[in-house]
Parts: C-alpha cells; structure tokens; sequence
C-alpha cells in the first residue's frame, strides 16, 4: 500500500516505501498527529507575532539512518539557528544568515527503537520512556535566537557507516538542560558520510549496558565499516558483587563488546573514564578517583589490540587548566537563581563542558588516525585540552525541556 505525504500544498506525492519525506517550511504546516505522521511537535508551532521562539518538527519513520538537508534562512528576516536532533544532538551550531539570504545543512540522524527483534526489546529504564532518542519518531529541534528555516528534506540512508557510541551519563543524550555529554555533541563535527548512534545511559556499567540488551540492539544492524567507542568506568568501579572490579569482572565484559564487534566485522576503540571534578588540596591537580579501572580498561586494549582515547588523561588537562573556580563552568554548577536550587555536580558536563571534550574525543580519533576521521566537517579545527575554548564566547540556545533531577550515576 502506497501512503502520500506532500510537498508545499500537496501537489508532489511521494512514497512511504522510499521514506523520502519533503516539507516546504515557507507554507502552513499540520501539527504532529498519529494519523498525519509528521507535524510541530511538542512546542505550539511558530506564528507571525512570535517568529523567533524555538520549535520541533517530527516524522514518524522506522529505525534507521537518515539523511536530512536543511535550508536555512528567511526572505523577511535575519536568522540565527542552531538544529539538533532527537535527545539534543548538536548538528547544526548558531549558524547566521542575512535577510533574504539562504544556506543549506546535510547531516545523517540515526533513529532507534527499543525494539530488537518480535520478541525482544532493550530494557530502558523509566526515566528513559520518554526521552525523544527512544519513541518512533525523527524528531529536528530548531533553536537559537532567530530560528529561520526553509525546508526540510529527509531520506533513508542505509548505506552509511556508523559510530556506535556506548557509556554513561558521560556520553549519553541528555535530553534535559541543563545536562549534557560528549556523545550528544560530537555529531556537531561530522559531515554526512557518517552516522552516529548513541546507545548511552546514565548510570550504566560495561556489564549493565550488555544485560539490558543494548549490545544486542547494536548487533541488530553493525556491518563492515562500523566503528563501535566504549567509555566506561564511572559506575562499575563501584559495583560489589564478588568478582567485581577493575580486574575481573571489568575486562570480562570489555571483552565481551571487542568479541562482539569483531564477530560483525566492525571495529572497535576504547575510551578512558572522564575525569572527576575532584581537585587536590593544592586546588591546582585532579586526584585519580578512578582507581585502577583507566588502567584495567589500557591493559585489555593492550592484549586485544584495541585502539585506546585517553579521555581520562585530556579531561584532566582540561580541568587543571580551566583551574578550580574555572572548571565549574564545565559542569553543573548553577546559582539558586537560576534553577530555583543550587546545583554542583562534579561529574556531569553542562553544554559548554560536553563540547569541550567532545573536541578531546574527536582529537583522540585523529591522533589513532581512525578512518571515520575523513568525515569531519571543513571547520573542524584542531584541539588542545590545555587551550581551550573561553566558555565566555561560548553560545548555547538551551532547549526548552529543563529538568534539574541529578542524572543516575556518579
């Protein structure tokens, strides 16, 4: 059966079984139903006395990759948008355009379920049945202080490589403000040759990430020319079941994820844990609060020839850099003012954070001359953790879903 969407005033049909979907966004459109399968969703949809506020569109497709190209700009407007996808996926940051002026956007946007097969499904947790990176939709925010968007075009792409991204609340899409991870920010600085997946969550181990069938959700669809990145450590160092460790229990499950990747003809690449924002009483050197898991997770590299991001040694850097007060403006440090309480939390990024070392993952891809590498984007520039970015000149049009509930894990 053949089902139509339209383009503009419903003039062009086009067919579901191509999923190609093409929205002329100069022209009324439908807010998001079931029976439509595509619409503004979540936040009313822009009108001529509010032109400026932020708002989401979504299509309802199957799982996969998709190709998405957008056109930006207004014919009676100055614009200034940034576009993110499904849990707050940086794609497109502050980009400015003239009055009258256009410019056009690619970047690929992986959808999932938790679906694996007819009988079986990850088991999210409950916090997770609503985040946008697990319903059945594809779902584009556009933000920034003048949104200004033409069209947008959406096509299925089952050719492209992907990055299967797997971890913590570290590399998770946070789908709230003020939260954020490296995984959520790193699609920022690839181009459309690539696709990245995040299956992260907060508060998960090596070992809680397999049994909640979320190694198995990957398999469903890693091919050849896949690149699977793994960041664990914060939380299974403090699991206490016997056997349990940095030792034992650890690098059995690392194990498990560079058997289970090579079984597919995929590749693979380790991160160190972050660090902690967890100073010495000199207030100058971050302590290893990480005991002897960097290391466990360097040794099974080592032995399995698994390439190694030293995330846990640039984010040191980083911190001891930015120095004591500056580091908190990485992190979720906020005055009472701002979120009705205080917050200080010396493991979770704030957005600025999550870029910035997002930046030390992408460098750590370019230092182990990774082949996805070829696909980061023209403005891509290199980067030193020991310089970074002045979070003063740092601009974020923080999305509209707040939540100041501590994310699981530590």
């Amino acid at each position: 059966m053949k089902k139509k969407l339209f383009l503009m005033l419903g003039l062009l049909p086009l067919m579901a079984e191509a999923q190609t979907y093409d929205f002329d966004m100069t022209e009324n459109q439908p807010l998001y139903s079931e029976g439509l399968g595509y619409g503004y969703d979540l936040l009313p949809a822009p009108t001529k006395k509010a032109p400026n506020e932020p708002f989401y569109f979504s299509v309802k497709v199957d799982d996969g990759n998709y190709r998405v190209r957008v056109v930006l700009g207004a014919k009676k407007k100055a614009g200034e948008t940034t576009v993110r996808a499904e849990g707050r996926r940086l794609m497109v940051h502050n980009v400015a355009t003239k009055k009258g002026e256009s410019v056009e956007y690619e970047f690929v946007v992986n959808k999932r379920s938790p679906r694996i097969d007819d009988n079986t499904r990850v088991r999210i947790k409950d916090r997770e049945k609503d985040y946008l990176a697990w319903d059945d939709k594809l779902t584009l925010e556009f933000n920034g202080d003048a949104p200004a968007v033409q069209s947008i075009h959406i096509e299925r792409d089952g050719q492209v490589p992907t990055i299967y991204l797997c971890g913590n609340s570290t590399v998770v899409d946070q789908n709230n403000e003020p939260w954020a991870s490296w995984g959520q920010m790193i699609t920022r600085w690839f181009g459309p040759e690539v696709s990245i997946s995040n299956h992260a969550e907060s508060g998960l181990t090596a070992r809680t990430f397999i049994a909640a069938g979320r190694l198995d959700k990957i398999m469903t669809t890693l091919k050849p020319g896949d690149l699977l990145i793994a960041e664990f450590g914060h939380n299974d160092e403090k699991e206490k079941r016997p056997g349990d460790g940095a030792w034992y229990h650890y690098v059995y499950n690392l194990k498990i994820f560079i058997d289970q990747v090579r079984s597919k003809g995929a590749d693979i690449v380790f991160c160190t844990p972050t660090q902690r924002r967890a100073f010495d009483k000199d207030n100058k050197t971050i302590m290893n609060t990480h005991g002897d898991f960097p290391a466990a997770m360097k040794s099974v590299a080592e032995r399995e020839k698994v390439p190694v991001i030293d995330l846990n040694q640039m984010t040191k850097t980083l911190f001891e850099t930015l120095g004591f007060e500056g580091s908190k403006r990485a992190l979720v440090h906020y005055p009472k003012e701002l979120y009705g309480r205080e917050l200080a939390d010396n493991t979770h990024f704030n957005p600025y954070g999550a870029y910035e070392v997002a930046k030390c993952v992408v460098m750590g891809m370019k230092q182990l001359n990774l082949p996805v590498v070829q696909y980061l984007r023209e403005d891509w520039q290199d980067f030193d953790p020991a310089q970074p970015d002045d979070w003063q000149t740092f601009k974020w049009a923080p999305s509209r879903m707040q939540d100041i509930v501590k994310p699981d894990g530590n």
